[in-house]
């Protein structure tokens, strides 16, 4: 199974992060906008996502609420920017628990031979906003994330 590399160059306010998965280019994409795929693999295999809201459409709105197993709540939101395609989805991104702190996220999926590289990059504000969500332990949710996405295309494509 193939491993996400995070790049978080010092100094500067982006991560780069970057999944080959076993799959077409056009099923990932569904697995990224359709929100019953996307409460699938969305998160650290430990909580449970809730797509509250999804509107995949230029100023469309999403928000995210990831559950813990007492309960605890944490929510994320953002706005797409432009129409979503399998070549290229901007989107903000903010947890809600420190308004205020927005990044913008630019995904591209290239196909090759029947396997898909995603490719996020998430400009933040500022370095500091940028080592504060490494520091946040995203990395574990992200590699959670991107090998229950390869589970779920696993099963997608056996159907």
């Amino acid at each position: 199974m193939a491993k996400t590399q995070i790049t978080a160059t010092p100094g500067s306010s982006q991560i780069i992060m970057t999944r080959e998965f076993t799959a077409p280019r056009d099923l990932v994409f569904r697995a990224y906008t359709e929100p019953d795929l996307l409460a699938q693999w969305l998160g650290p295999r430990e909580l449970t996502l809730r797509v509250e809201e999804f509107d995949l459409r230029d100023g469309g709105k999403w928000r995210y609420v990831h559950v813990d197993a007492d309960g605890n709540e944490f929510a994320f939101r953002g706005i797409f920017h432009g129409t979503p395609t399998p070549d290229g989805t901007v989107q903000t991104f903010e947890f809600e628990g420190m308004p205020g702190h927005v990044a913008l996220e630019t995904l591209t999926l290239e196909e090759h031979d029947g396997r898909t590289v995603a490719r996020t990059v998430s400009c933040f504000q500022s370095v500091e906003d940028r080592d504060g969500m490494i520091a946040s332990g995203m990395e574990h949710g992200v590699h959670d994330s991107d090998e229950r996405m390869e589970e779920l295309l696993a099963r997608l494509q056996q159907g």
